[in-house]
């Protein structure tokens, strides 16, 4: 099998408890507390800021031209989800321009951004992208089981549309493939690198939804 196939065949029981998580179980029935989606965007707001420039820097280091075209397309995609999706959002639940801009992340918003950025930053392109992968895979398969079950009307209906789009998927697919690639060129070590950093991500997925469900705020 594949890196990609080998490393979400492992994480197996880490995805069945993001898709049980009760924060998406009630998004996809409308149910989920509007206080609690408006913790989530505010700081999703501030993650993809942050995304966004790890997927430059994963493009200023890609070594191939598809992955310069592809992470580069991506950051540009994570600013554009930040302005457009979030920016309906704010209106339809009632977030002000100043609550956008005195927002701070919280313990697992930080501690997600400063994992990926410490990748970037200090550790090889390969694990880097393979940080990079969960935000795209987990949302994909997030978005589909959810729009499969997903009640109609539902007040977070843009939410689900936007990661079920098969042009999410296909993006997904791209990178997985860019990831693919950089593990069959690489050493046993760095592969086994590149899992731990793909697991990480991985995990932090199921702490940022888990935090806007409680709306999580530092405890001191």
């Amino acid at each position: 099998m594949s890196f990609c196939d080998t490393i979400w065949q492992d994480v197996a029981p880490l995805r069945r408890a993001i898709l049980a998580q009760p924060f998406l179980a009630e998004l996809a029935d409308g149910s989920l507390p509007p206080e609690s989606f408006r913790h989530y965007i505010l700081q999703d707001s501030l993650y993809l800021a942050e995304y966004a420039r790890v997927l430059a820097i994963a493009a200023a280091r890609a070594p191939t031209a598809a992955g310069r075209l592809e992470f580069s397309d991506g950051a540009k995609v994570a600013v554009q989800v930040e302005e457009a999706l979030h920016q309906a959002f704010f209106i339809q639940f009632g977030i002000t321009p100043e609550m956008g801009r005195e927002a701070e992340a919280t313990p697992a918003c930080l501690g997600y951004t400063s994992y990926l950025a410490s990748l970037a930053a200090t550790r090889s392109y390969e694990e880097l992208i393979a940080g990079t992968l969960p935000c795209f895979w987990v949302y994909w398969e997030v978005g589909c089981d959810i729009k499969s079950r997903a009640a109609s009307p539902n007040p977070y209906a843009a939410w689900i549309d936007t990661y079920a789009a098969p042009s999410f998927g296909e993006a997904t697919d791209r990178v997985r493939a860019l990831v693919d690639e950089a593990a069959d060129n690489s050493t046993p070590a760095t592969r086994a690198d590149m899992a731990t950093a793909f697991r990480n991500a991985a995990r932090y997925e199921w702490m940022f939804w888990d935090s806007a469900y409680r709306r999580e705020t530092w405890p001191i």
